[in-house]
């Protein structure tokens, strides 16, 4: 039997995809696609950066900045997440709830781990998404490609928040000249797999 042919083999596969996109920054997985609906019923979708993947809780955790509007539109929400990895020829499609952390005993350790440079984007002066009068990074001029102090960098931290995402779902899709094959995992009484038809 082949290793796609069984289906403890291939959600091992996916979660191990995710594990390496949130470990290695040049994984095509490390930017997945995240896509949510705001109030009005209208769909959202943004690339974000996987910081890790934990196969053990089936969280995902990615960064934000906490005045972002995304925040409003996946705290406690519904989630889709989709990501691509083509030397493998597998894309991975996750179903899940959003949780953003913000408080100072879940987040502050993620914000530690982080560089100076990674926590200087959130000294935006502006909320993302905020009307400008031309091109800009947002951050004050003083920091713009600076490298940053951990003194300079504190004011940042209140901008700063984790979003979680815990998976209920996985949709495993490998293309193949030879033939695709597809199977569906449920977080349901442990993770429950079918094929489904590609």
């Amino acid at each position: 039997m082949r290793p796609e042919d069984s289906l403890p083999d291939i959600r091992a596969h996916a979660w191990s995809l995710l594990v390496r996109g949130g470990a290695d920054r040049k994984s095509p997985i490390h930017t997945p696609v995240i896509a949510s609906v705001d109030a009005d019923g209208l769909p959202h979708a943004r690339v974000m950066v996987l910081r890790k993947a934990d196969p053990a809780t089936s969280t995902l955790r990615l960064h934000t900045d906490a005045r972002s509007p995304k925040v409003a539109q996946l705290d406690g929400k519904p989630v889709a997440v989709l990501a691509y990895h083509p030397a493998e020829q597998v894309q991975l499609r996750l179903s899940g709830t959003a949780r953003i952390g913000r408080s100072v005993g879940e987040v502050d350790s993620i914000w530690e781990q982080s560089t100076l440079f990674a926590r200087r984007c959130y000294l935006a002066e502006q909320a993302p998404g905020t009307p400008m009068p031309g091109p800009s990074s947002g951050l004050p001029a003083w920091i713009e490609g600076e490298q940053p102090t951990a003194e300079q960098i504190m004011p940042a931290r209140a901008n700063f928040a984790v979003l979680w995402v815990g998976v209920t779902a996985i949709d495993w899709l490998h293309l193949a000249n030879s033939g695709h094959r597809r199977a569906m995992f449920r977080a349901s009484d442990g993770w429950a797999g079918e094929w489904v038809a590609p």
